[in-house]
């Protein structure tokens, strides 16, 4: 006679597919793909984080000495004016490139795709990379506006101003490269004392020229990290001269202010075109040291890169901070803007000197 109940007849029933799972191949399979593919996520979003961090991180400056004897195969009776700036031209664009996580611009994939400073931070380098190419081909490696060009600066200077995001087909890494190729090209030429074809004329008026651009490309940097707080400008474009006319009207007053989830983009891009321009400036200051001599202004271009230098300090905050005025909270942008503005002014400074006669 059957005595069990009927709550008690499900738990046996319910025990014996326990048990008969247990020993089921089937269900430790289906099992184990869940665990294996849990197991694989947490392992992959682990490894994005991690890198992310890493690869977050801005890489440091390089001795341009160094480099240059590295490029002479270690012979550094074979430097010569220019090799210096050469060496620091191809420094720059090999960092852009071969840092830690290699160039993230044109990333499609996990952590290059979510990291925007660092981005930011290449489009800076890239900014002073291409005025720094093209100064080498239109003035730097040129006696006369009518004397011919660098062949292989005529090649540089063009794959450095290729798409900047560009993943494929062909893909900027790979163009960026070709100009790197084609500088180090330029390089051997310098040091080859058999070869005649390959200058680099350390002039007072080369030098102005670049610094021109400089002094532009630090205003304009300045000018846009102060609009993190927000600020009203007069219009000033055609002071100073009563016959000047523009295109089309703009306001006597004119309120600007840069948007919040932009302004560590400003920041991270003005500290890439420094730090590039740092390194292009202690390259100009070997290579350049008997104009600058001669000039009396080679503390003036000494002081430009120790101010330079300030904006490379490191970032102890998590994040970049906004505050306001003299508020309690840090304004990073702000900060950036007083180091650039000091270095422009320097600039100014030193072409007023190169300028006398």
């Amino acid at each position: 006679m059957n005595t069990q109940t009927a709550p008690q007849k499900k738990g046996i029933a319910k025990k014996s597919k326990e048990i008969v799972e247990l020993y089921d191949p089937r269900v430790w399979r289906e099992k184990g793909i869940w665990w294996t593919a849990g197991l694989f996520l947490i392992t992959y979003f682990v490894v994005v984080i991690i890198l992310g961090i890493i690869w977050s991180r801005t890489p440091p400056s390089f001795d341009v000495r160094e480099k240059a004897a590295e490029l002479a195969g270690g012979d550094t009776s074979r430097l010569v004016v220019g090799t210096y700036t050469a060496a620091a031209t191809i420094g720059i664009a090999e960092t852009l490139l071969d840092k830690p996580g290699g160039y993230l611009t044109n990333d499609l994939t996990p952590p290059g795709v979510y990291l925007d400073n660092i981005p930011n931070w290449e489009f800076g380098v890239i900014t002073e990379l291409r005025d720094l190419t093209d100064s080498l081909r239109n003035d730097f490696s040129r006696a006369q506006s009518q004397s011919s060009e660098d062949r292989d600066l005529q090649i540089a200077q063009p794959q450095f101003n290729y798409d900047s995001d560009s993943w494929i087909l062909p893909s900027t890494e790979s163009e960026y490269r070709k100009g790197v190729d084609a500088l180090k090209r330029y390089f051997t030429r310098l040091t080859d004392d058999r070869s005649q074809d390959g200058q680099f004329f350390a002039r007072a008026d080369n030098l102005m020229v670049y610094l021109q651009l400089v002094e532009k490309r630090l205003g304009n940097l300045s000018q846009r990290l102060t609009y993190a707080v927000g600020q009203y400008d007069l219009n000033v474009n055609l002071a100073g001269d009563p016959s000047a006319l523009q295109s089309t009207p703009v306001p006597e007053e004119e309120s600007r202010k840069t948007p919040w989830t932009k302004i560590d983009d400003m920041f991270f891009e003005a500290r890439g075109y420094t730090w590039a321009l740092m390194q292009t400036l202690e390259a100009m200051e070997i290579d350049f040291e008997r104009v600058l001599k001669d000039k009396n202004a080679l503390v003036s271009l000494q002081q430009i890169i120790r101010k330079l230098k300030d904006t490379q300090d490191p970032i102890w905050s998590p994040m970049i901070l906004n505050g306001t005025g003299f508020g309690p909270m840090a304004n990073h942008s702000l900060v950036m803007a007083s180091y650039i503005a000091r270095a422009n002014a320097a600039v100014i400074d030193l072409r007023r000197l190169l300028e006398r006669g």
